[in-house]
């Protein structure tokens, strides 16, 4: 451990892993790809969006990255199941699980349908059970280890006046299952971590950077509660997301990392 002190950021090498990541055509699965695209990992990426998960792709070849897709949501143990399958035959092994997919609907208590709301919970929160579920038994089958990160959100420790009632239960539950599942295979050499941003620019908040005045009286409105005085940018969620799937990480599990310019510490 000591020679680690000549060349310290080697902790952080993740070239040559094997990842699978599922809503690579979001905003935050895009990241996720081009940053492991960019530190030599194979990636093999999952959405449901065939044109958007096309564009995720060729965006990461021109990083020289050797990245496979398959057009399939995390949407069934057996979707699940599949997606695993599908990233050993191409790559023989899964080293890193990034559960970028999810869904959310904005509307207060009284206007949400039961069906919304299943929807958002089966998308945030089972799906990323299920997709843990799958990567869990391949890692432990291989007997090396693995990392999983999952996405929650600020909104999984704070309520919000607006109408997230189901998404804010969603992310509250994805930290209770990343705070389990850290307890339960903490000892199989299997780390499970959240990353949990604040509001950062995507193709559903865009609008809330624009000149408008109802943008900035939002904006404003948001940014009094953020001791960096601005909201996040898609670059913000790279360096979480390398700690959490190098050995960086290797004590953290359980652990949800808040990429949120001090939203929540105050």
């Amino acid at each position: 451990m000591s020679n680690i002190f000549s060349n310290p950021m080697s902790i952080f090498n993740v070239e040559g892993k094997v990842a699978l990541i599922t809503g690579a055509s979001g905003a935050f699965g895009m990241v996720a790809a081009k940053a492991l695209a960019g530190s030599g990992c194979k990636i093999l990426l999952a959405a449901g969006n065939a044109k958007a998960l096309a564009a995720t792709k060729a965006a990461c070849e021109k990083l020289g990255a050797d990245v496979s897709t398959i057009n399939s949501r995390p949407d069934s143990a057996e979707a699940c199941d599949n997606l695993i399958s599908n990233v050993v035959k191409l790559y023989g092994r899964l080293d890193i699980l990034v559960v970028a997919s999810g869904f959310n609907k904005v509307a207060k208590i009284e206007d949400m349908s039961p069906e919304d709301f299943s929807n958002i919970m089966d998308a945030n929160v089972t799906q990323s059970w299920l997709c843990s579920r799958a990567a869990i038994k391949q890692m432990k089958m291989q007997g090396h280890g693995g990392k999983i990160v999952l996405m929650s959100s600020a909104r999984g420790l704070l309520g919000h006046p607006a109408g997230y009632t189901a998404y804010c239960a969603s992310k509250s539950a994805i930290d209770g299952i990343t705070k389990a599942l850290g307890c339960e295979v903490g000892q199989t050499g299997v780390t499970v971590n959240a990353i949990a941003p604040t509001v950062f620019r995507s193709p559903l908040t865009a609008w809330m950077f624009e000149s408008t005045e109802n943008a900035k009286s939002v904006r404003d409105a948001f940014l009094n509660r953020v001791p960096k005085g601005r909201l996040g940018e898609p670059d913000d969620l790279i360096g979480p997301l390398l700690f959490l799937v190098s050995s960086a990480s290797d004590f953290y599990t359980g652990h949800i990392l808040y990429a949120d310019g001090g939203y929540t510490a105050g």
